[in-house]
């Protein structure tokens, strides 16, 4: 219970830090609405099984120690971000532009949309990487059945990630009214695209 109340902790200071995921939700709960931010939460936190599995099993090792491997993920979730990035500053000039009127307030996105843009986003996180080769060492070994120990880990890695962004999403969308405004929807796309864009740039240059 101890090794679990740790790990749960240790993703919670992960996910509170700002980075790609965190800019991720309040893009697509800004963009799309609360239901969105929360299955954008839900594929972050899938990717936090996949990274603790994949690590447990060696392959995210086999990534940080391979210096090919790791820059072709790095690289590849930094033009992820980039390419979201300037969707979303694309589509704040374009609103800029057209008469209030003319404005669409809701931009439709599937679950499945949503979905997959957190789960990719997470996955294509090079800090992930890094993370988990650092953090999962820690807390494997010892007695017991490792594989049980592992889907535990899994699980509570998932919930803990995924609630938070979940709560995030549920914050973002108590400000529905504010945000409903033509422009200062425009405005917010302009700034979390921004921020995508540079965190890809960042991304890449480290």
């Amino acid at each position: 219970m101890t090794t679990l109340l740790l790990f749960g902790l240790a993703i919670l200071l992960a996910a509170i830090v700002p980075g790609p995921d965190f800019a991720m939700v309040v893009r697509n709960t800004v963009l799309s609405g609360r239901v969105s931010g929360m299955w954008t939460a839900v594929g972050i936190g899938l990717g936090i099984v996949v990274w603790v599995v994949a690590t447990s099993i060696g392959l995210a090792a086999l990534l940080a120690a391979s210096a090919l491997a790791f820059t072709a993920v790095k690289l590849a979730g930094a033009v992820y971000l980039v390419y979201l990035g300037l969707k979303s500053i694309r589509a704040a000039i374009r609103e800029r532009r057209r008469p209030v009127a003319e404005i669409e307030l809701d931009r439709p996105m599937s679950h499945w949309a949503a979905f997959r843009s957190g789960l990719m986003c997470n996955l294509l996180n090079p800090k992930a990487v890094v993370l988990f080769t650092a953090l999962m060492p820690q807390f494997l070994g010892g007695g017991g059945s490792q594989a049980v120990l592992i889907g535990e880990l899994a699980a509570v890695g998932m919930a803990v990630c995924g609630l938070f962004y979940i709560g995030l999403a549920n914050l973002i969308g108590l400000f529905r009214a504010v945000l409903e405004r033509p422009r200062v929807r425009a405005w917010l796309n302009g700034v979390t695209g921004a921020v995508m864009v540079a965190l890809g740039l960042r991304v890449a240059a480290n």
